[in-house]
């Protein structure tokens, strides 16, 4: 009797109703009473107790989430966050190093604007992403681009092997918080064997000229200005050292123009501002005092929506007029006395008034952007203003030389001799407007990262010799280490691999012939070694003026680790409902 029940329950459990796995458990327990050896609990590979248990909770909660939101748990959702992530590292991937790709990206919207890039931070913004595992990676790549300027490929990459390699350990059995107890060790050592080889050439003016330059030429090799990045490192390094060690890069404007090559782009001192001065006003001012102002200087009608005004006569028509040019007058002479000799204002100014600053010998310059006039205020130590009735509580800019300048076939306006002795443009020429837009992102990654080291002049040699420098000690760490963690170590080591194997491959190379001959060369000490992806071998970094900013691969490191370890935490996607439009009808 006892075998039939315990068939019977088998052929019971198999169904997967709630009240008959219930009644399949209980008759199970009462057999276990009888006969102690009875351990049939296994049914279709599920323990009945567990999924009776699974059953209930998941028709509770989904009681408590409304319909349509979803839940993955435990592996399903570790496996989802896993493959989001490492599905964005792959697709940047091809873009790392100097031989590495650009990709078109075209929007739907209106005009389907097209951009063609090679910066991992544009690409990843421009996505839009379902995964929320995606999304930290894209959000550590945007960070990394606003802290350093550079690296935005490099830490997702970092990132996306970090988690391809703990989601070999995870299914070895091992727990995710041993991995990143074992990942933020290696990540400790990682970042101390960098410091113990940086060097600093801060005191030295010349040599760290000269690293500045090794740096600019690095981080422009892999971007589209690589045929010209001898004259655009110049550019960047004559326009960072002007700052006197400031990071605000809003003194250095970059203007585009179309036409020309790039090795036509050129470093011009003062400010440019991108507006053609109007018939008969001064083309040429000197010792020029500016009012930089945003109001309205279009004709001062009744701006009261829906007010009507009933007159009996023409003659009333025109002594309408007539107040409005005078309160016009009167606004313009406010102006006037504030005794400047240039009046640039944000918004448009009409015929009217544009002939009283003319007779007034008084520059006006319209319709100056926004992003213009707040540069312009900076520069030339001005405030920007919009009434007028105050003159004393008003702050001018002042600039030695004002006058217009050709550029191709464009006239454009040159402050020259500002108050912020530091301010600079950089006019970018070159076939298309895709062009310029790559060249200025480059140009600015260059200047974010020449900024920082000039805050932080620690320099490393680049071309994957940080990573075998970082892979060699946290290997060493690895074989120090007892237990489960040391594994964890271990696979941070093949994760930084991965950045100098990435490199060989988009140049074509043989990354497993190059990278062990990396790890031969790097057991000796005071090993300089890394790849030339010009020659195609291993190469002597310093020789080939390769460098790279410390601070851009401690962030690389950090972010990536950081990133990763907060995916590895991950057991559970919840999903919320969508907002559903209520029917108005």
């Amino acid at each position: 009797s006892i075998s039939h029940c315990i068939v019977s329950a088998g052929r019971e459990g198999s169904a997967t109703s709630p009240s008959t796995l219930c009644s399949t458990y209980l008759l199970l327990l009462a057999l276990r009473r009888l006969n102690p050896q009875v351990s049939c609990y296994l049914f279709e590979g599920f323990e009945v107790r567990d999924y009776i248990v699974d059953h209930f909770s998941w028709q509770y909660l989904s009681k408590l989430l409304k319909d349509e939101a979803t839940e993955e748990k435990g592996d399903r959702a570790r496996m989802a966050s896993f493959v989001g992530a490492m599905a964005i590292a792959d697709l940047v991937k091809t873009t790392l190093g100097p031989k590495g790709m650009d990709k078109i990206l075209q929007s739907t919207g209106r005009g389907h604007s097209v951009t063609v890039t090679n910066d991992g931070a544009t690409i990843l913004k421009s996505l839009h992403i379902d995964n929320p595992a995606a999304k930290v990676l894209v959000d550590i790549s945007k960070v990394q681009d606003d802290e350093v300027g550079d690296g935005t490929t490099s830490v997702v990459v970092l990132a996306g092997e970090l988690l391809r390699e703990a989601e070999k350990l995870v299914a070895t059995k091992i727990h995710p918080m041993t991995i990143i107890s074992g990942y933020r060790m290696a990540a400790e050592c990682a970042r101390d064997a960098l410091l113990q080889k940086v060097m600093d050439n801060k005191e030295d003016a010349e040599k760290f000229k000269t690293d500045l330059m090794k740096i600019a030429m690095t981080t422009l090799s892999s971007k589209i200005l690589s045929q010209d990045k001898e004259h655009f490192a110049k550019l960047a390094v004559d326009a960072v050292m002007r700052l006197k060690g400031s990071t605000n890069l809003e003194a250095i404007q970059i203007i585009k123009k179309p036409g020309g090559s790039l090795k036509d782009s050129f470093l011009d001192e003062g400010f440019i501002l991108d507006k053609k001065i109007g018939i008969g006003q001064p083309k040429h001012i000197e010792n020029a005092k500016i009012l930089v102002a945003n109001t309205a200087m279009d004709t001062d009608k009744v701006k009261i929506y829906g007010a009507r005004v009933r007159v009996d006569s023409m003659s009333k028509v025109a002594e309408i007029e007539g107040a409005e040019k005078e309160k016009m007058r009167e606004k313009v002479q406010k102006i006037i006395d504030h005794g400047i000799n240039c009046f640039i204002n944000r918004q448009l100014i009409y015929n009217f008034p544009e002939e009283l600053f003319a007779d007034a010998g008084v520059l006006a310059i319209e319709h100056a952007d926004f992003d213009g006039i707040e540069r312009l205020a900076l520069v030339t130590g001005g405030e920007i203003a919009s009434t007028f009735d105050n003159p004393e509580s008003v702050k001018l800019g002042h600039c030695k030389l004002i006058e217009e300048i050709m550029i191709g076939e464009d006239k454009l306006i040159h402050f020259s001799g500002v108050e912020m002795g530091q301010a600079c443009t950089i006019v970018l020429r070159g076939a298309s407007f895709h062009v310029l837009d790559e060249a200025e992102r480059s140009l600015h990654d260059a200047l974010c990262v020449l900024s920082q080291t000039v805050g932080d002049s620690r320099v490393l040699l680049g071309g994957g010799w940080p990573e075998m420098v970082m892979a060699k000690a946290v290997d060493e760490l690895a074989r120090k280490t007892p237990g489960k963690k040391s594994h964890a170590i271990e696979a941070f080591s093949r994760a930084l691999l991965s950045i100098p194997t990435t490199i060989a491959d988009n140049a074509g190379l043989d990354s497993a012939e190059l990278i062990a001959q990396l790890r031969a060369e790097h057991q000796t000490e005071g090993c300089r070694a890394g790849i030339d992806v010009i020659s195609g071998s291993v190469g002597d970094m310093a020789e080939l003026g390769i460098s790279e900013a410390f601070k851009v691969k401690q962030a690389v490191l950090l972010s990536a680790t950081e990133a990763a370890e907060m995916i590895l935490r991950v057991d559970e996607i919840i999903t919320c409902a969508p907002r559903r439009r209520e029917d108005r009808m």
